[in-house]
């Protein structure tokens, strides 16, 4: 299993809580639409991503990463820095 595959399985694990609408866990699934979470669950989830992989995602990286795919990304390139 590649990194950003490992990346990938462990944050649709972390979604897993907060996923209380069942959505598929598509790349293309979006928090707010898909998943319909509010403002404060999205905080609570990047708590939760940020205790996981010891990064930090800015408040400008969170308004871009508006699906799962994208956030994937976002931390596997974190994680490479």
């Amino acid at each position: 299993m590649s990194n950003h595959d490992a990346t990938k399985a462990k944050i649709h694990e972390l979604i897993a809580p907060f996923n209380v609408k069942d959505a598929e866990l598509k790349d293309e699934a979006t928090f707010m639409g898909d998943l319909e979470w509010d403002s404060l669950t999205v905080m609570d989830f990047v708590a939760a991503i940020e205790d996981e992989f010891d990064i930090i995602i800015t408040m400008n990286m969170q308004a871009e990463i508006e699906t799962i795919g994208q956030l994937v990304d976002a931390v596997a390139k974190l994680q490479d820095q």
